[in-house]
């Protein structure tokens, strides 16, 4: 098998590069994750933040990926492996298929509560008395089998998807759920506006309270989001570059993933929080937000069935979007590394991402007495792939880039056409992403 750039499958066209790697990026993090911890960190103020470590953490680092990638025409690890000039590099790719894997096993658990709730409201199974949402939700994770059950239908669907290999497949996907993804938001950003307090709730996203920028909390919080919703350090990017042919521009491009992923979420939290605020209910809910506070504002509201439907039609559609780039990673590395068809790296790496998901989708019910340091098994898993994982390879990325990776080589592989703009990069990836990341793993672990 070669891996030249003649053989290897290539996107089809640069749009459908873009609205794939978008789609990679935009998932459960840029709706559920996203809107939670802004509320829980004082809204406006933490958007500055966050709009600035896109801008000195987040692009830099997508052009490193995508130029990696590109210029090794290979899959993360193997990417690395050629181009890392000694075995201390070169095993850093191996770390974001690791990253990838761990985190598809439990990113299917929480797509299959979307998906119940979809079909929850679709069928108007789910209770219409106010008050019961928070009993309606426990009750569901911690049944038996139903959470497997819903877990297993959007791994089916991933396979399915990742089967079809990276054209007919992965492309062909994203370029009809993207857009069917922007005009549901949309649409439910435009119904929100029309809410009560609907003026309320964008001040709260949008009018800074000067005072939450004292708490360094909000500083780590916006830059471990920005880290998660760019889908970094996970070996997406470095694969999903690979198979970009050489002609493209990697600057504007990588532009217009990293902040059309920023605008999803900020268009995402103009949905959520003029609700909160129309209904009564506190924006610093946590991770409860989509599952408890939205459906029982959904029981309120007028035609909030519907709404329903369309809000967790969101979720479960940005979902497989994403669940789609984590398996492409450990299915890219198994074609490459063990030659095997992508038809068999598919049903294998999916059946076992599967069977290694279900203690965290039993972990909230019958499995619940079996924790992990203190935490249910999702909740430790994770931890243990967002708080070290996660950071530990980025960390390894950056280093590379800044610091190994030959100047002229790199500033060659991103394209800039500007010296200046060269420079600032080249700052961000030596200093500012390295010291940043440390910061984050280092409060994640408590150590600081």
């Amino acid at each position: 098998m070669t891996n030249s750039a003649d053989t290897r499958a290539q996107w089809g066209t640069q749009s459908g590069f873009i609205l794939a790697a978008l789609g990679a990026a935009i998932g459960l993090g840029n709706i559920w994750r996203f809107s939670y911890v802004v509320g829980d960190n004082g809204g406006g103020a933490f958007l500055l933040i966050y709009f600035a470590a896109i801008v000195l953490v987040g692009l830099p680092l997508v052009l490193v990926e995508l130029s990696i990638g590109r210029m090794a025409q290979r899959e993360a690890a193997s990417a690395f492996w050629h181009i890392g000039r000694s075995v201390v590099w070169r095993g850093v790719g191996v770390l974001g298929v690791l990253v990838s894997f761990v985190i598809l096993t439990y990113y299917g658990v929480i797509a299959g509560w979307a998906l119940k709730y979809f079909v929850a409201f679709s069928a108007g199974f789910y209770p219409l008395d106010a008050g019961n949402a928070s009993t309606y939700f426990h009750a569901f994770i911690a049944a038996p089998f139903e959470p497997v059950l819903w877990h297993g239908c959007i791994m089916g669907i991933t396979v399915c998807i990742v089967f079809g290999g990276i054209k007919r497949g992965i492309e062909q996907a994203n370029k009809i759920l993207m857009p069917v993804l922007a005009v549901i938001v949309i649409a439910l950003a435009i119904h929100s506006l029309t809410l009560p307090d609907a003026r309320r709730g964008l001040g709260f996203l949008f009018v800074p309270n000067w005072e939450a920028l004292l708490q360094p909390r909000v500083y780590l919080a916006a830059l471990g989001q920005a880290f998660f919703s760019l889908g970094l350090a996970m070996g997406v990017l470095v694969t999903y570059g690979s198979y970009l042919p050489k002609h493209h521009r990697l600057p504007m491009a990588g532009s217009i993933i990293a902040f059309g992923d920023t605008l999803f979420a900020i268009v995402a939290a103009v949905i959520i929080f003029p609700a909160i605020f129309s209904f009564g209910m506190s924006p610093a809910q946590g991770p409860g937000l989509a599952f408890v506070t939205l459906p029982e504002i959904f029981i309120r509201m007028t035609g909030g069935q519907i709404v329903g439907v369309a809000f967790f039609g969101l979720l479960v559609l940005a979902a497989i979007t994403s669940s789609v780039a984590l398996l492409e990673i450990p299915v890219a590395y198994a074609i490459e590394r063990w030659a095997l068809a992508r038809s068999r790296a598919t049903l294998l790496i999916g059946g076992v991402a599967f069977v290694l998901g279900v203690p965290s989708s039993l972990g909230f019910g019958p499995w619940s007495g079996l924790t992990l340091a203190g935490m249910p098994i999702l909740d430790a898993v994770d931890f243990f792939a967002s708080n070290i994982l996660l950071p530990v390879s980025g960390l390894a990325i950056a280093l590379y880039a800044g610091w190994h990776w030959r100047e002229a080589e790199a500033i060659e592989a991103v394209g800039f056409r500007r010296r200046w703009l060269a420079r600032l990069w080249r700052i961000s990836i030596r200093y500012i992403a390295p010291a940043l990341i440390t910061v984050i793993f280092l409060r994640s672990l408590s150590i600081i």
